[in-house]
């Protein structure tokens, strides 16, 4: 095999662990452990709910889809809504 061949060979391999690892890091951070993690961190007063201002200052990615979590329009989210959201995905 030339050195060229093998050099290819490597950067495919490494790509395709990287895209591996990547995945896994992605679905850990989507285990309903680390989402109630994020939110017992992002909810700062500590009342069970996420508010539009603490999901932007701790769970970015949830208030982008605010709006399509609070189905019921109440102004929060509860852990249970962001963990069903993120099994669907």
């Amino acid at each position: 095999m030339s050195f060229v061949a093998r050099i290819r060979s490597t950067i495919v391999i490494s790509s395709i662990l990287g895209a591996t690892l990547i995945s896994a890091a992605m679905a850990q951070s989507r285990s309903p452990q680390a989402i109630a993690a994020k939110f017992q961190a992002a909810d700062v007063n500590h009342d069970g709910k996420l508010t539009l201002e603490e999901a932007k200052a701790g769970m970015p990615r949830v208030a982008e889809a605010f709006d399509t979590i609070d189905v019921e329009k109440k102004g929060y989210l509860s852990l249970e809504q962001i963990q069903a959201f993120a099994a669907k995905r």
